[in-house]
């Protein structure tokens, strides 16, 4: 199939030499030249470009598991904190209270056990000696068994009040820098429905990433591994460094764009990133370095009798990839394999050495007269205004 279309294009460039000729009279003043390029070791790089946002790898929304009026705030932003460190208290006159409340009711009700377990006592005795019925005996152990229930409930109210006592006083859970604050001293919370966010904390903010998002045309060439760069525009002269940590299979749709998230580590050692700035995204999917390449053109380039000069010859070669040199009247085939590409470059193998000139296009060229014919070759563009008034001028 491939050297069905390369005959196509062969005749093709024929087919418009032979018309160029033709029309221009046949005149062979005209010369052909031909563009040429080096073979080179060189890198080739095939990449992929998106944007991003750059955020934490660690951050924790710190909020509140209990209702209550923010009584004292030690903490703002970009506050370097530890942790355990106290960064909140919320108001504990009424978790106090509460707290209070339920140590008296568990005094109360071991007093109660403490009583139950007496009279069962009794009962049990008189209840060995037949002086008192089953049923009797019975009442009295189950009213034993119901106030050591109510003992270990009240217990639990009590371990529940001091827990909740114990959140009014907010630690930072890891080390970290402040990056939000949603609440002022006097500021009351509610933890009814849903848990209040009082603070963000980064946890590390020279270990940052980027989470981008990557067409589905593209995903598939993106994996682990791979080298990134990105700038941002708050320093659009600072290239950084970063590697594909993460591809993420949720998809997201978006106006009927179906996109996914990658995530690319960013080292940030002199903190110039910042959270949310947007990050211009370059992925390197592939990447080959120090090969032998050629420019594609070179690949796709087919000499033709037709632009033979007077004693000029081709040397052909039975190769389903070649390139061509010419060396002095001779345009020379040679065989090569194909590697890698990324569109305009090419590695290649085997017949050409780096520093080989290779053919890769060709132009007509020559003086006044051939000018003039240049104008007629109908593949060229024709100057604008009436086509008599251009003939009368000529």
């Amino acid at each position: 199939m491939k050297n069905k279309k390369l005959w196509i294009a062969v005749g093709a460039v024929a087919l418009a030499v032979v018309a160029y000729l033709l029309l221009s009279g046949g005149k062979k003043e005209e010369k052909v030249e031909f563009e040429t390029a080096k073979v080179e070791q060189g890198d080739i790089h095939t990449t992929i470009t998106a944007t991003g946002t750059i955020e934490p790898v660690t951050s924790v929304t710190v909020g509140t598991q209990v209702s209550g009026i923010v009584s004292k705030l030690y903490v703002d932003y970009n506050s370097v904190v530890k942790k355990g460190q106290v960064i909140a208290e919320l108001d504990k006159t009424n978790l106090i209270s509460e707290l209070n409340t339920a140590k008296a009711n568990l005094s109360s009700a071991q007093s109660t056990a403490t009583y139950e377990l007496a009279n069962y006592n009794r009962y049990k005795t008189l209840y060995d000696k037949g002086l008192v019925s089953a049923d009797e005996y019975e009442s009295a152990q189950l009213s034993y068994r119901k106030a050591k229930e109510q003992v270990v409930t009240a217990s639990q109210s009590v371990q529940k009040a001091q827990t909740n006592l114990g959140y009014a006083t907010i630690t930072s859970p890891i080390d970290g820098v402040v990056l939000s604050k949603s609440v002022e001293e006097g500021q009351t919370v509610a933890a009814s429905f849903n848990t209040p966010e009082l603070f963000t904390i980064a946890q590390d903010l020279t270990d940052m990433r980027v989470i981008a998002d990557i067409d589905e045309a593209d995903i598939g060439g993106v994996k682990e591994g791979q080298r990134v760069t990105f700038t941002v525009d708050a320093f659009p002269d600072d290239k950084f460094e970063g590697e594909v940590t993460q591809v993420r299979q949720q998809a997201t749709t978006e106006s009927n764009v179906v996109t996914y998230e990658v995530v690319i580590s960013a080292r940030n050692n002199d903190l110039k990133l910042k959270p949310g700035l947007t990050a211009n995204v370059t992925i390197y999917t592939l990447e080959k370095n120090g090969v032998l390449v050629a420019p594609s053109k070179a690949l796709r380039f087919m000499p033709n009798e037709a632009l033979l000069q007077k004693g000029e010859v081709i040397e052909d070669v039975e190769a389903p990839t070649k390139v061509w040199t010419k060396e002095g009247n001779t345009f020379k085939a040679h065989k090569v394999e194909t590697g890698t590409t990324n569109g305009m470059l090419t590695e290649i193998t085997g017949g050409v050495s780096a520093g080989t000139e290779v053919l890769v296009d060709f132009s007509f060229s020559g003086g006044e007269e051939a000018a003039g014919q240049q104008a007629q070759n109908p593949f060229m563009p024709r100057p604008r205004g009436n086509n008599k008034q251009n003939q009368q001028k000529k």
